[in-house]
C-alpha cells in the first residue's frame, strides 16, 4: 500500500519514524511520502528509498505555535496547505496518516476526505484539554483515530468516537535508545563536557518558547552556579534539531563555562543530570520515561496568546505525566510563577531532599505502569494495515 504521513514538528517526526519502521515491518510493500524531519527521512532511506517517495518538506520550515504566532504566519502556512494538497493527489495514496499537528492537520484531513481518500488519526489532538469543536472534525473527516494516552480512553468513548489504543510509542523511542545504553564515560568523551554534576535544561524549540525560557534559566543557572555547594555543577541546554548555536548563545552571553548547548543528546543529557527544568510538552515525558527528577516551565512572552490559552484549556494539568496519574507529580510553573528564583528554589529541593525525590521517581514508576509495555508502534502499524484492508473490502 500507499501511505502518505504528516507530521509537524520534532516529537512528530520521532513518533513518524517508529511508525514508519511498524509499517515497513509489517507490510513488505509499503512505499511512503511524507513531511516529517531527519528522523522519518532516515527509515525511508534504509527501508525503502523509492524516488517518487521519502520526504516532501522538513517540519523546521513551518514550525508554529501559538495563536498570535499562528496568525503571522499565516501566508505560509496557507502555502504549505495546498502544496501538501496538489502533492497527496499526485501521489495518489491508499490512505494518509495524519500525526498529531492538528492545526495543519485537519485541513488536510478534510481535504483528503473531501477527496475519497481513507483518513487516519495518530495521536489524536488534544480536545480533551481545549477546542472541543473539533470532535465534529475527527466525526467527519477521520475514518479511524489512534490515540497513545490512556486517559483519552474514557473521554473518547463517552464523546462516542471510535478509537484504537495500542500503548504509547514513546516508550519504544526511549528504551532502543543508544543513550540509555552508553556509559557515563562515553557520554562525556563523545561531548567533551567535564566530569561534573548536571542539571538538564530544555528550553523548547520554537522561537517564541525560547524567547520565554531561556533568560529565565540562563538567570537561575547563574544564581545556582553562584551558590558555594553548586559551583561546581554545570548546566546543559539540550540543543533542539530545528535550532542552531546562535540561537540559544544570544541569550546566555559570554564567559559562561558552565553553561553549555549540546545537540542531538537530548535523551543522555537527561539520563546523566541529577535534575532537569523541563518546558512542557512531549521533553516533560521523556524525562518520566528516562527517571530524571524535574520541575516543568511554561509561558509565553505574549501576553494575548496567554489569556486566550487560559480561557480555553480545561485540563488540571499542562503536562502529560501528571495527566496520566490525574496527580502532580512534579510541579508546573506557569507564566507568572516561572521565575528564576521558583526554578532554583525547586530544583535544589529535588537535589537536596531525598524523600520527596523519592516520592515522584516512585510516581514516574506508576506513570510508565499506566502507559503499557513497549512494541506500541509495530502494534499501530498492524492495526492500520487491518483497518484498511476491512475498510476495503467490499460489503456483503
Amino acid at each position: 500500500m500507499r501511505y502518505y504521513l504528516i507530521a509537524g514538528e520534532a516529537s512528530g517526526d520521532l513518533h513518524g519514524s517508529n511508525l514508519l519502521k511498524g509499517l515497513y515491518k509489517e507490510d513488505p510493500e509499503a512505499r511512503t511520502r511524507f513531511w516529517g524531519g531527519p528522523l522519518m527521512e532516515a527509515v525511508w532511506k534504509e527501508k525503502d528509498g523509492d524516488a517518487e517517495g521519502g520526504l516532501v518538506v522538513d517540519y523546521k520550515d513551518g514550525a508554529v505555535m501559538g495563536f498570535w504566532e499562528v496568525l503571522m504566519k499565516a501566508r505560509s502556512l496557507t502555502r504549505k496547505i495546498e502544496l501538501c494538497k496538489a502533492d497527496i493527489l499526485a501521489w495518489k495514496p491508499d490512505v494518509v496518516i495524519l500525526i498529531d499537528y492538528p492545526g495543519f492537520n485537519f485541513k488536510i484531513a478534510e481535504f483528503a476526505h473531501g477527496k475519497g481518500l481513507k483518513v487516519f488519526y495518530y495521536i489524536a489532538p488534544k480536545v480533551w484539554a481545549s477546542r472541543e469543536g473539533r470532535i465534529k472534525k475527527l466525526r467527519a473527516f477521520v475514518d479511524r483515530l489512534f490515540i497513545v494516552f490512556p486517559f483519552e480512553e474514557p473521554y473518547f468513548r463517552e464523546k462516542g468516537i471510535p478509537y484504537i489504543y495500542k500503548g504509547n510509542p514513546l516508550i519504544d523511542a526511549i528504551d532502543q535508545s543508544e543513550a540509555l545504553r552508553e556509559t557515563r564515560e562515553a557520554f562525556l568523551a563523545k561531548t567533551g563536557l567535564p566530569d561534573a554534576k548536571f542539571v538538564a535544561l530544555l528550553a523548547g524549540s520554537r522561537g517564541n518558547e525560547l524567547s520565554f525560557m531561556m533568560p529565565r534559566l540562563v538567570e537561575m543557572a547563574d544564581r545556582m552556579h553562584a551558590l558555594p555547594q553548586y559551583a561546581d555543577w554545570h548546566f546543559l541546554f539540550a540543543g533542539a534539531p530545528s535550532r542552531t548555536l546562535a540561537d540559544y548563545e544570544k541569550y546566555i552571553g559570554a564567559d559562561k563555562p558552565y553553561i553549555h548547548v549540546v545537540f542531538d543528546q537530548t535523551y543522555a543529557i537527561l539520563r546523566h543530570s541529577e535534575a532537569a527544568v523541563i518546558k512542557s510538552g512531549t521533553a516533560s515525558l521523556e524525562g518520566v520515561l528516562i527517571g530524571t527528577p524535574q520541575v516543568v516551565g511554561y509561558g509565553s512572552n505574549s501576553d494575548i496568546t496567554y489569556l486566550i490559552a487560559r480561557q480555553i484549556i480545561r485540563v488540571k494539568y499542562i503536562s502529560l505525566g501528571n495527566l496520566i496519574i490525574d496527580r502532580p507529580a512534579f510541579r508546573e510553573l506557569l507564566q507568572s510563577y516561572f521565575t528564576p528564583d521558583s526554578a532554583l528554589s525547586e530544583l535544589r529541593r529535588l537535589i537536596e531532599d531525598q524523600p520527596y525525590r523519592e516520592r515522584m521517581l516512585a510516581d514516574y514508576a506508576e506513570i510508565r505502569r499506566r502507559l503499557g509495555g513497549s512494541g506500541a508502534s509495530e502494534a499501530v502499524a498492524r492495526a492500520m494495515i487491518e483497518e484498511m484492508k476491512s475498510l476495503c473490502t467490499p460489503s456483503a
